[in-house]
């Protein structure tokens, strides 16, 4: 039994100017990628895996065409020369966008059954926030996506995928492959599973699952960020019991547009100013405060100021603020050295959009690091200690702050760019706050401007009706 695994792993907002280039990638190729905690689950399956190669990347602007180009025909190539195949794995985000291309996804996946021929069966993993298309499921003989968010079941669902694969080798079952798009895209921090109704909503694919003829019930939120045709909420179903993979694809489908109306932020939120006034006062602490709209894994550029701005201005005490992307800010620190206090000027290198912040600021810590691009610095600004960054990089985890001699369980007020909160920052907030703030990926999606929506779609239109429309693969046996 021989699989070739590969995969394209990234979320993209269109919104955002800045392109995703190969540095901002993990990449891992050929043999390696089985040593990888990634993919070392593979080696618990009875099958030979041809490891081609797998690019991943946190989420950010539009992924420069040279590379996807490159790294698409490295993996044709590798698929190519590991014929013959019985089966593929790829392992995607499915919220790619390529600059130039639509339904980067669709290309990509549609390229690899072109090579790999009308006989090798190909299942593929998804983030829930991915979106979905014809060409994609027409390509396809599985699916699967995580069925968390935030995102805890990550090698869940790829084992899940992989499971089906070799089950269908094992056993010379076809799967099939339906779909039903549902006219709805919301944000994650709407539809977090860890709050209702995507909660109740979300524990109800495993029910819909049946062994003999279901193999897989998955829900797309779809990912907002993304203005192309194809971004929208989908039912996906793989089964070999095509009357209940129907029933299953429309329920799932209504039972979601029936609950659209009750999505709601899952926290407290408000306007910059107003989320820091309420920290500021708060009697409780830490209290955790997310930048929702320059949420680096959401997509956002990750180098807006206007919170250090507004923490500046209401003479905010006791706070970390985990960070902000400026390479010139953090390499100016890093010249001065520990101990100096020096002008600088923080944040909109990257978004034109935002403003700077002009202070001075003193430099309590640096990093040790010999690449220039990981560096990161801690200056104190007032009662505020900023984390800068020379990268794009999000603070989800408690060992993100410790290693820079920061602890967030025991300041006042801990803000990150970010939206709903890690399963590490959740835990501690007391309580925890999101700001609605500008920037590339607004949680406020209602004023995005939507030049490519395909159809009528919820939040942005109101007065329409929806039937579910059950689509299937052109490989449905």
């Amino acid at each position: 039994m021989r699989i070739a695994v590969a995969g394209l792993h990234t979320e993209c907002s269109t919104y955002n100017p800045v392109l995703a280039r190969e540095a901002d990638f993990r990449v891992v190729r050929g043999p390696s990628m089985l040593k990888d905690a990634y993919f070392d689950f593979l080696t618990h399956f009875p099958a030979e895996f041809i490891t081609v190669l797998h690019a991943r990347a946190i989420a950010g602007g539009p992924v420069e065409a040279g590379i996807y180009a490159r790294w698409k025909a490295e993996i044709l190539d590798g698929i190519k020369a590991a014929l013959p195949l019985d089966g593929v794995y790829l392992a995607m985000h499915g919220a790619m966008f390529v600059e130039g291309l639509f339904d980067a996804e669709g290309d990509f996946i549609a390229a690899v059954r072109e090579v790999a021929g009308p006989e090798v069966l190909i299942a593929a993993s998804y983030d829930l926030h991915g979106n979905v298309s014809q060409k994609i499921v027409d390509a396809l003989d599985m699916f699967s996506t995580y069925r968390t968010a935030p995102h805890i079941d990550v090698q869940d669902t790829m084992r899940r995928a992989v499971t089906m694969l070799v089950r269908a080798l094992t056993t010379g079952e076809r799967p099939m492959v339906a779909w039903a798009p549902v006219p709805v895209l919301l944000p994650g921090e709407r539809t977090s599973t860890q709050d209702e109704p995507a909660r109740t909503f979300y524990t109800q694919l495993q029910a819909v699952e049946d062994p003999s003829g279901i193999w897989d019930a998955s829900f797309q939120v779809g990912y907002v960020w993304a203005d192309e045709p194809r971004s929208t909420a989908c039912a996906v179903v793989t089964g070999t019991d095509k009357a209940a993979m129907a029933e299953a694809a429309r329920h799932l489908a209504q039972n979601y547009w029936d609950i659209r109306e009750g999505f709601v932020f899952g926290t407290k939120v408000g306007s910059i100013e107003e989320c820091v006034e309420w920290a500021v006062t708060a009697d409780t602490g830490p209290v955790v405060l997310a930048e929702s709209g320059d949420n680096p894994t959401g997509g956002g550029v990750g180098d807006r100021a206007e919170v250090l701005a507004e923490l500046i201005t209401q003479n905010a005490k006791g706070v970390v603020l985990a960070g902000i992307a400026d390479a010139v800010a953090t390499d100016a620190a890093y010249a001065a050295g520990v101990g100096a206090t020096l002008p600088l000027s923080i944040g909109a290198n990257l978004d034109p959009s935002s403003a700077k912040v002009m202070t001075n600021a003193e430099v309590v810590f640096l990093l040790e690091t010999d690449e220039a691009r990981l560096r990161e610095a801690v200056v104190r600004i007032g009662g505020i200690e900023l984390v800068l960054t020379a990268r794009r990089r999000p603070f989800h985890n408690i060992v993100d702050f410790t290693k820079l001699g920061l602890d967030p369980r025991t300041a006042k007020i801990v803000v990150v760019k970010s939206g709903y909160l890690s399963p590490d920052l959740g835990p501690i907030a007391n309580p925890s706050l999101m700001a609605l703030s500008p920037g590339v990926v607004d949680q406020f999606v209602e004023r995005l401007e939507r030049k490519h929506k395909s159809v009528a779609q919820y939040p942005f239109d109101k007065e329409f009706t929806f039937t579910p429309d059950v689509k299937w693969s052109v490989r449905t046996r």
